[in-house]
């Protein structure tokens, strides 16, 4: 078996000792511009250039949830894509959000900025049933994110393309509910897939419908957000700040106004919010389900159901036809994940 390895700024070292440690009688390698032809490719963000080189490949493992640089790829027809689940980057999310949403909601960048100026400030309390929290994307994260906000009994709504049901969220969906989840929601926070549906999706137009004293918490992608929008809708009073930990240019350059208006967004992270955990030997597993993501149905495959497809624990293997996919004995790198097949035209 023959396992290739090919991520953008991705240290791959401890990715190939625990390949070769999963896989002792495995060749795991580095992809370099004519490297020989390989079983398996473990990606992120590869080049056009190694899915035309690799012709013969049996399954694409995507180290990440986002398979939006995938999408723009030329990709073979028949061979499966199979995407990270969760791999630890929910619980993160969850923190990471449930922090931006309470240092508003507290005022904590006032205390602050109080502080720093050497002022003993004090703030009247604010209810929460006044911060209606909105979250765009009720997938594996956004269902973590949901249900970690409403322990902190901030009301909370969830939007998503299809109809979901989670306990103590009210849930919207498809474009019927979309204005009126928007109308709802004080605080938004974005964790959305990138596609060309939801490309710009934060602009203007839906911005300003949210509550009066808005806020917005990107953790998805860049390119959903229209920064001059942005700038403008808290420069107008409408909106009270943002928390973003993502940018369409990645550092954020140095002559971006995100750094210098005076109104910017109150907080710019260079990305940690989430980070894939490199052994997952304790993810939940999860009931196989089908549906529809973008153009590609999606499923969720349980470690048991790899073992009662008769895959075991001996390696990686693969049913592209029945969409099981399923990497090594715990601890590995990966245990469980959603398979994404591509339709033929």
């Amino acid at each position: 078996m023959h396992i290739l390895f090919c991520c953008t700024d991705t240290k791959a070292q401890p990715w190939l000792e625990g390949f070769r440690a999963a896989f002792p009688g495995a060749e795991v390698d580095i992809w370099s511009a004519g490297t020989p032809p390989a079983d398996y490719a473990v990606v992120w963000t590869p080049p056009q250039q190694f899915m035309d080189e690799q012709t013969q490949l049996k399954g694409i493992f995507n180290i990440g949830a986002g398979v939006d640089a995938l999408m723009k790829l030329r990709l073979p027809l028949d061979v499966p894509v199979v995407r990270l689940d969760d791999a630890g980057m929910s619980v993160q999310m969850a923190e990471y959000v449930s922090h931006a949403v309470i240092r508003h909601f507290r005022e904590f960048d006032g205390y602050e900025a109080d502080v720093a100026q050497g002022k003993w400030s004090y703030r009247k309390p604010r209810m929460r049933q006044d911060f209606p929290v909105g979250v765009m994307g009720l997938g594996v994260l956004g269902e973590r994110v949901s249900r970690a906000l409403a322990q902190f009994e901030f009301p909370v709504m969830g939007w998503s393309r299809a109809a979901k049901s989670i306990p103590g969220v009210q849930c919207f969906s498809g474009e019927a509910g979309f204005n009126d989840f928007l109308a709802a929601s004080r605080i938004l926070v974005c964790l959305l897939p990138l596609t060309p549906d939801t490309d710009n999706i934060m602009c203007q137009g839906t911005l300003s419908r949210l509550r009066p004293g808005g806020y917005v918490i990107n953790v998805a992608r860049g390119s959903h957000l229209v920064d001059d929008d942005l700038i403008a809708l808290i420069d107008s009073g409408h909106l009270a700040g943002a928390t973003l930990d993502v940018f369409r240019t990645e550092p954020l350059p140095a002559a971006h106004p995100f750094w210098t208006h005076p109104k910017s967004p109150s907080r710019r992270t260079p990305r940690p919010a989430r980070c894939a955990r490199k052994a997952l030997p304790r993810l939940p597993a999860r009931s196989p389900r089908c549906k529809v993501a973008n153009r590609w149905p999606v499923w969720s495959i349980p470690c048991a159901a790899t073992d009662r497809a008769g895959f075991g624990h001996a390696g990686l293997a693969s049913r592209s036809g029945e969409g099981c996919f399923f990497i090594g004995p715990a601890p590995t790198h990966f245990r469980v994940f959603r398979c994404l097949h591509r339709r033929q035209p």
